[in-house]
């Protein structure tokens, strides 16, 4: 404890350290309790060791080697009296000599204080000096640390971009090699049509009146029902009945030669569905046409 009634930074420092004797520490404990400035320097200084700590593998001291440094502290804590040399006293002269007075003694011990006062300045600031070095230390490592880190995941991330590129290089390579390739069979593929298309073919001779007609392809009808084939002539007449017909199993059907009148003109020729009697005029509508060419 120093004049002022407060503990000293180094005292602080090995109580926050837990490197003090049971008594000492139980006495700083005692004041700190009672001492708001002591307590605020002891909570920055267990502040500066716990970033400290943040920053370096923690180890317990061997026993042999914490001994060793309660000694040293114990020893670094005691007050080393220093030995002044009495100034001898100068006997007098006779006046006709005269002799400067001599400033050995002052010498001797003006150096002697700014050695006392620079033990003591270097006992108060080596305590602190590692501990700052370790601050800077730390936030350096930290900082490269970070650095490091930043350009692993940049490094990586353009390792992945290539190796992507290059995937996609070597399926372009590949498309154009099957498309180029000679040998390569090439196949065209279509919706099949679910059913045929029914179809129908008529010759017509319109000056005997001769007709022939074909279909496929054609749809079963109901019972009591039957296609009929019609001439629509070219001069506007009504359409003329040219026959019925069923189709078979496979949809096939034909009208052969029915009874039409000579040198009729068509213009169209048409198919119905009508009762299975027929009859004498369309029903619509006509489910099939073709144009007379």
């Amino acid at each position: 404890m120093n004049m002022t009634g407060h503990y000293e930074q180094d005292d602080l420092a090995l109580f926050a350290m837990q490197l003090l004797s049971a008594d000492e520490a139980s006495a700083i404990s005692n004041h700190i309790e009672q001492c708001d400035d002591c307590r605020r320097e002891l909570a920055a200084i267990q502040g500066d060791l716990a970033i400290y700590a943040h920053t370096a593998d923690l180890h317990s001291p061997p026993a042999l080697a914490r001994e060793r440094l309660m000694q040293q502290v114990a020893r670094e804590k005691k007050v080393v009296p220093i030995t002044r040399t009495p100034i001898a006293e100068v006997p007098a002269k006779p006046a006709t000599e005269y002799q400067a007075p001599t400033n050995n003694s002052f010498m001797r011990s003006y150096s002697e204080e700014s050695t006392e006062a620079s033990r003591g300045f270097a006992s108060k600031l080596l305590p602190w000096a590692g501990w700052a070095v370790a601050a800077g230390l730390a936030v350096t490592t930290a900082s490269l640390y970070r650095d490091r880190n930043d350009l692993r995941t940049t490094i990586a991330s353009e390792a992945g971009k290539t190796a992507r590129l290059t995937e996609e290089a070597a399926a372009a390579r590949q498309v154009l090699d099957i498309l180029n390739d000679s040998t390569a069979t090439r196949v065209t593929l279509q919706t099949p049509q679910s059913k045929p298309v029914p179809q129908g073919r008529i010759t017509y001779v319109a000056e005997k009146g001769s007709l022939l007609f074909l279909a496929s392809n054609m749809e079963p009808l109901l019972p009591h029902k039957t296609y009929e084939l019609w001439l629509i002539p070219a001069d506007g007449r009504d359409p003329i009945p040219a026959g019925t017909f069923q189709p078979d199993a496979r949809g096939n059907a034909s009208v052969i030669l029915p009874s039409l009148p000579k040198g009729i003109e068509a213009r169209t020729f048409g198919i119905t569905i009508e009762d299975e009697s027929g009859a004498t005029t369309p029903t619509m509508p006509i489910i099939m046409a073709g144009a007379a060419t």
